[in-house]
């Protein structure tokens, strides 16, 4: 049985899972209000933009997204009946299929990117100080590599 968390640790865990879920909700409701899109969306979207060609195989995109593979299918399925991104073959091996962004799709994400970076702004990144910011990025890197 793993040992109880003492005082301290609880507080950083409770604060940390609160501020985080209300953060991530906010930043949610906003995005979806603002253009449509969905955190999830957004952020295929933006991995799709980085990647060479604007496109990925769905298994790099999964590992990158931390997405099981049924739900990268369901996400990826749900982004091309809107015309966001669209589904190939691999030229590879023409076994695997690749996401692709389309040119709606980066149309989509140079229409949200302003607005969602208001907010990212506003609730998060203006609230900090540049050691601040240092030290979470230091912490959630080694939390993410773990």
């Amino acid at each position: 049985m793993a040992e109880p968390l003492t005082d301290d640790e609880q507080r950083a865990w409770r604060t940390f899972i609160e501020s985080s879920w209300a953060l991530h909700t906010h930043l949610e409701d906003d995005l979806r209000a603002k253009t449509g899109l969905s955190m999830n969306d957004y952020h295929v979207l933006v991995t799709l933009s980085e990647a060479p060609g604007r496109r990925l195989r769905m298994g790099e995109l999964a590992a990158s997204l931390v997405f099981s593979p049924s739900r990268i299918t369901y996400q990826i399925n749900s982004m091309v009946k809107r015309g966001l991104v669209r589904k190939q073959p691999c030229p590879e091996d023409g076994r695997g299929q690749e996401a692709v962004l389309t040119d709606e799709g980066m149309a989509a994400l140079e229409s949200a990117a302003p607005l969602h970076l208001i907010t990212v702004r506003d609730r998060f990144i203006d609230r900090l100080d540049p050691d601040e910011l240092e030290v979470i990025h230091r912490v959630f890197e080694k939390v993410r590599k773990a």
